[in-house]
């Protein structure tokens, strides 16, 4: 009798253990933006893919390794402070050119929606769509909306299910990465207030510390 009462006892811890660590490895984004863990400096970005304005898949860890890669996560077309943040990045593409980097842009927006944000905010570097959030959850930088706030954007006009194509309601804390032609993480900037984006001389300053 004692014998089974034990075995039962363990048997529930294994299955609660089971459960939990189901549950843990299941949930790979953070609940709020302030508690996101991005991927560090000094550590490889993950083997992940997104998509091109075409629908073409696009393989992150190929294709920095034809040139040092500036990485911008940022929320959607629709964010007026990711919008500025992009045409801010204009002002210093040029730089980023000549010291060898290419700049990659990538948000929750479908494929067929990264034209208007191009066409809108007049950009010539590209971008890419990770509308599963697959790519961002990898790196880490995946939340979930909260439903009060996804019903607020909808008064607004903001359809964040209806731009990404998935019901996830997941977002990117707002980031920027350097990564070099290994696919090393050399610099990283995330930050969880949507409003504050990393100005364009500290990121052309970095950029230019950590060009080969």
């Amino acid at each position: 009798m004692i014998f089974k009462n034990t075995s039962k006892k363990l048997l529930s811890l294994l299955t609660a253990i089971l459960v939990s660590t189901s549950i843990t490895i299941a949930q790979d984004y953070a609940m709020s933006a302030d508690k996101v863990s991005p991927a560090l400096i000094s550590t490889m970005i993950p083997d992940v893919s997104v998509k091109d304005i075409e629908g073409n898949e696009v393989e992150l860890r190929s294709v920095v390794k034809d040139r040092p890669t500036i990485f911008i996560f940022y929320r959607g077309g629709w964010c007026p402070f990711c919008n500025r943040h992009l045409a801010d990045l204009k002002k210093i593409e040029d730089d980023l050119e000549e010291l060898g980097y290419q700049v990659l842009a990538i948000s929750a927006d479908r494929p067929e929606l990264l034209k208007k944000t191009l066409e809108k905010n007049e950009l010539t570097y590209t971008l890419l769509s990770d509308s599963p959030m697959e790519a961002t959850k990898a790196f880490g930088i995946a939340f979930k909306v909260d439903e009060k706030t996804v019903n607020r954007y909808k008064t607004m006009g903001i359809d964040l299910a209806g731009d990404s194509g998935y019901d996830h309601h997941l977002l990117p804390a707002p980031a920027v990465y350097i990564v070099d032609q290994k696919g090393m993480i050399k610099f990283n900037y995330v930050n969880p207030n949507f409003r504050e984006r990393i100005d364009g001389g500290i990121l052309l300053a970095a950029a230019k510390a950590f060009a080969e």
